[in-house]
């Protein structure tokens, strides 16, 4: 029979009028939902307090951390009372110990992952990508990215293998499997050999950046960029919104092309083909007004050169740059357009034209007659 002592005298005769199995099941019942009321309300008040806390903060970190956080926190305080109650409650300290192994470090791992992404979705708001050189921003996002999944792994990891540790079956199975274990090792390398390998290339990847988010590259002849860089691939996303899966060793161990390693600015060219006889100096004139006129333009390079003649042709190429490959993809094609309106309005005799010399007229002999075919035989 459970201690009544704390009950009221009404309730006390009450229950002691009820078999033990039923009195122990009703006070029990009765102490868990007391318990689990209790600590729904200290969690509402808790954080209904944090929450106006973080309001009034500057920073929106708080206010993730703490909307991060009051999910699994809910659960653990429901955890701990239910731990209170089993102390109360011999028949229930038996049901918490069977179930508390795999209750408690699921709540301890669920928390872990809800702080770590609760502080990584804070610091990578610090890093801001809008500005015009934001490789550096790009660089400690992909790394905070990149880390956060391997984190996230080792703490499921390490979560299950808890929870797998507090069955007595599974850990009776994993101790008679110990003996076994070398070959059991050797076979399971080998068939996970493409898994491993991709997950290694992944932690290479964090730590060498031959990518980072937001880096335009070319690989396998298509232009993109990096979108998104998992542990065992990266996402390019191609200029008409097609997506290429890469796997990360194909960033380790083929050659690829990347123009954002360095700095966001990059440096492209225009090239136009002119009839030889065109004079070049308005066309270089025209375009450093075009190029100077266009908000795409950061202001480093304009420059036009001849880098070609031909019999039909000169080609002339004009170098500009932007502040990161979509703009300077723009510019190009504002310079190009704009380059082929103004010589068609203005200079028509610069666009390119095939030259054709005239041929003197052959006269066209007839057959011969039969006297001159006599003449021929008696020579």
């Amino acid at each position: 029979m459970p201690d009544l002592t704390f009950l009221p005298d009404g309730a006390e005769a009450f229950i002691a009028g009820l078999p033990q199995w039923l009195a122990a099941a009703l006070v029990g019942g009765a102490a868990i939902v007391l318990a689990i009321i209790a600590a729904l309300s200290l969690h509402f008040l808790l954080f209904k307090t944090l929450k106006r806390i973080a309001r009034a903060s500057e920073s929106e970190a708080d206010n993730i951390v703490v909307s991060r956080i009051a999910k699994p926190t809910r659960f653990a305080l429901i955890a701990i009372s239910l731990v209170l109650v089993a102390d109360l409650f011999p028949a229930f300290e038996t049901l918490w110990d069977r179930i508390g192994g795999l209750v408690i470090p699921l709540l301890v791992g669920w928390m872990a992952i809800a702080v770590l992404h609760a502080l990584v979705e804070a610091a990578i708001l610090k890093n801001d990508i809008t500005v015009p050189d934001n490789r550096e921003a790009r660089r400690k996002r992909t790394r905070l990215a990149i880390f956060n999944r391997i984190a996230t792994f080792i703490i499921v990891f390490v979560t299950v293998g808890l929870m797998l540790l507090a069955i007595p079956g599974v850990r009776d199975i994993g101790v008679t499997l110990m003996a076994s274990a070398g070959l059991a090792a050797l076979a399971v390398g080998a068939a996970a050999q493409p898994a491993l390998r991709a997950l290694i290339g992944g932690f290479q990847l964090a730590l060498t950046e031959p990518v980072i988010v937001g880096d335009a590259v070319i690989i396998g002849g298509e232009w993109g960029w990096i979108e998104e860089i998992r542990t065992t691939y990266v996402v390019v996303k191609v200029w008409d919104e097609r997506r290429l899966v890469v796997p990360t060793h194909k960033f380790l161990d083929e050659i690829f092309q990347n123009w954002t390693k360095t700095t966001a600015q990059l440096m492209g060219t225009v090239f136009l083909y002119v009839d030889p006889a065109t004079k070049l100096d308005p066309i270089r004139d025209k375009f450093m007004e075009i190029v100077e006129d266009n908000e795409r333009w950061d202001g480093r390079v304009k420059h036009m050169q001849v880098t070609e003649l031909t019999r039909d042709a000169i080609e002339v190429r004009f170098l500009v740059t932007a502040k990161d490959s979509p703009t300077l993809y723009d510019l190009r094609c504002d310079v190009r357009e704009a380059l082929i309106q103004w010589l068609a309005a203005e200079m028509p005799e610069a666009i390119v034209r095939s030259r054709l010399a005239p041929v003197a007229p052959v006269e066209v002999l007839g057959p011969p007659s039969g006297e001159a075919l006599g003449q021929m035989g008696k020579s």
